[in-house]
């Protein structure tokens, strides 16, 4: 089992992707220890530092770009969870705990994975090899917008239902985060792939689309009507939450 994952991300780095800098933030010294270690195993990760507690974490993401955190939840004074709560735009994360209870918290937190102490290094690498995915996906469509075509017809490409597919930006009406799956609500059709909301957000312009949810992305020119905490599309209403109020209010001037 081991030789198959480990396989699957020497061929994944060779297609000169950039490195995915990662933090660790445990309150348990050999909790870090571990995840050092297994992250020392994989050339396609890079360790920005490790964090005894998630107020730590929260300075260092203040300083430093992170791509991915490796977070745990049960921590005295804020839990895991909780600090993601509190970011705007939170890098991947990671869960990493010994209580196997927190698992749909972690993943209504649209989380790549969820892993239980104690971690072998196969699971640690299965969960790796979901942000490698994503970052693939990430980097192959950002390459994309730069050819000519779609300057054009700017679009995205998504894999789906064994095959990619070519989806206008002008067709998205929104998109719905399915814990770690999304649907792509578009005016001809519905398309769901393995992809959280958050890498979806980071290949749509920001002048052109909206996140008003922790579930929801809009299509600016699609919304129909609004007040303070709703958004119709066509036939469709979408709530506002709190977290993203403040920018929904400033670009629609509500």
């Amino acid at each position: 089992m081991r030789n198959i994952y480990y396989v699957n991300i020497k061929a994944k780095v060779m297609f000169n992707m950039k490195k995915i800098i990662c933090l660790i933030v445990d309150d348990e010294p050999p909790a870090r220890d571990i995840i050092k270690k297994y992250i020392g195993s994989v050339s396609a990760l890079e360790l920005a530092g490790t964090c005894s507690n998630a107020i730590e974490a929260l300075n260092v993401l203040q300083e430093q770009t992170i791509d991915l955190l490796f977070l745990d939840i049960q921590m005295p004074n804020l839990l895991g969870t909780d600090l993601i709560r509190t970011l705007k735009n939170p890098p991947k994360v990671i869960f990493t705990t010994a209580y196997r209870k927190f698992a749909v918290e972690g993943f209504d937190l649209d989380a790549v994975d969820y892993l239980l102490k104690p971690i072998s290094f196969e699971r640690f690498l299965k969960a790796v090899n979901k942000i490698m995915d994503i970052s693939l996906r990430v980097q192959d469509s950002i390459s994309s917008k730069g050819r000519g075509e779609n300057f054009q017809n700017p679009f995205i490409s998504l894999r789906a239902d064994r095959k990619n597919i070519k989806i206008p930006l002008d067709d998205i009406v929104y998109v719905e985060s399915l814990k770690d799956y999304i649907k792509v609500v578009t005016t001809t059709r519905n398309i769901i792939t393995k992809l959280s909301i958050s890498s979806l957000e980071e290949l749509l312009p920001g002048n052109n689309f909206l996140r008003i949810h922790r579930s929801f992305i809009v299509a600016v020119n699609k919304i129909q009507s609004f007040t303070s905490d709703t958004i119709e599309l066509a036939n469709q209403k979408l709530p506002i939450s709190r977290m993203y109020k403040n920018e929904v209010e400033k670009l629609l001037k509500v």
